[in-house]
């Protein structure tokens, strides 16, 4: 997984995107390294197009290390074809067969090495750029699996996680209510399916899901400390904060404690990469059954959105976009091998 600075001259080559030093998004370099060689049990990916998350942007900083004997090449979601195959499979996986899958690391390279467990097919429909958006930013949301009639507060509701998240909460019965930055996402979340919005530079979130519910049961939270205290105060009894992410800080100051003993709420936090191998497999299987079908219904009940596209070699100003919130879905860049060996 290392980004070498010379390798054998015999080795199959692939570009991949290396940060020699951490920081800001200039720190991303493309380079010419070894191509992966799929183990026992991993199916090898020949990379058309992989999608950004925000803990892309922690790791160029080096503020989120990948998890010990995983590539250190940033990106954690893939869509492609199968290039190789490894020994010891149980799947049924042929060579172009078109996959998607959900990665620890390396879905910045021109190929990728994956156990056969965390890949998926790519439904028929779907372009490359789209199944590339589905793997982290949808199982991040399917692990909330809500109840029916259980209204749910997605923050960043026009975020990669949040569009996916409204759309499986209307899919499992559940009512989701958003928060987003300005009109326009406000206005995406509720084509989505989300029954309420509230622009949170411009008014209270806490009343808005008072007065349309009475409090929320489940809180889909990628802000952390800045929110806390409005998180608790739209927080319905008994009800759940699933904690995915720290935007707004991880500091919390106050009677945090205090506050959710009278609610009787449970915090709940929720990373998916640092899970283990039988929890993703488990979880994509689940997936698999439950909501992949939907992607390729006639119409389609699901479907990814896609904010803008960029060529790997543009990596740089892709991660300059999500740095400034203006995307409405996933950012994602294609990927087109220049040659199959050098």
């Amino acid at each position: 997984g290392r980004c070498p600075a010379s390798c054998s001259s015999f080795a199959k080559m692939m570009r991949a995107v290396c940060v020699d030093v951490p920081g800001g998004p200039e720190s991303l370099v493309l380079r010419s390294i070894p191509r992966p060689t799929p183990k026992d049990g991993e199916v090898l990916i020949k990379v058309h197009a992989a999608a950004l998350n925000r803990a892309d942007l922690l790791q160029r900083r080096g503020l989120y290390p990948p998890p010990a004997g995983e590539s250190d090449i940033i990106g954690l979601e893939v869509a492609g074809t199968v290039d190789g195959l490894g020994q010891g499979l149980k799947g049924n996986w042929k060579p172009d067969d078109r996959v998607m899958a959900l990665l620890a690391g390396g879905g910045y390279a021109e190929y990728v090495s994956v156990p056969e467990e965390l890949l998926m097919p790519a439904p028929d429909n779907l372009t490359f750029c789209q199944a590339a958006a589905i793997p982290e930013a949808w199982l991040t949301a399917f692990q909330l699996l809500v109840k029916q009639g259980e209204v749910v507060l997605v923050h960043a509701g026009a975020s990669g996680v949040g569009t996916a998240a409204v759309q499986l909460a209307r899919l499992f019965g559940a009512v989701p209510v958003v928060t987003a930055g300005s009109r326009e996402k406000l206005r995406l979340a509720e084509k989505l399916g989300a029954a309420a919005g509230y622009n949170y530079k411009e008014e209270s979130f806490v009343q808005g899901v008072h007065d349309f519910t009475g409090g929320a049961d489940v809180i889909l939270d990628c802000i952390g400390g800045s929110n806390w205290e409005k998180n608790v105060s739209s927080l319905a009894v008994d009800g759940r904060w699933v904690l995915y992410g720290t935007m707004g800080g991880r500091a919390v100051e106050g009677d945090l404690l205090g506050r959710m003993l009278s609610k009787r709420g449970r915090l709940l936090c929720s990373l998916l990469r640092s899970r283990s191998l039988q929890y993703k497999a488990d979880l994509v299987r689940a997936f698999g059954d439950r909501a992949l079908p939907c992607f390729s219904e006639q119409p389609a009940t699901l479907r990814p959105v896609i904010d803008s596209t960029y060529k790997l070699e543009d990596i740089a100003e892709a991660h300059r976009h999500m740095e400034a919130n203006r995307n409405m879905g996933k950012i994602v860049v294609t990927v087109t091998p220049q040659s199959e060996e050098s």
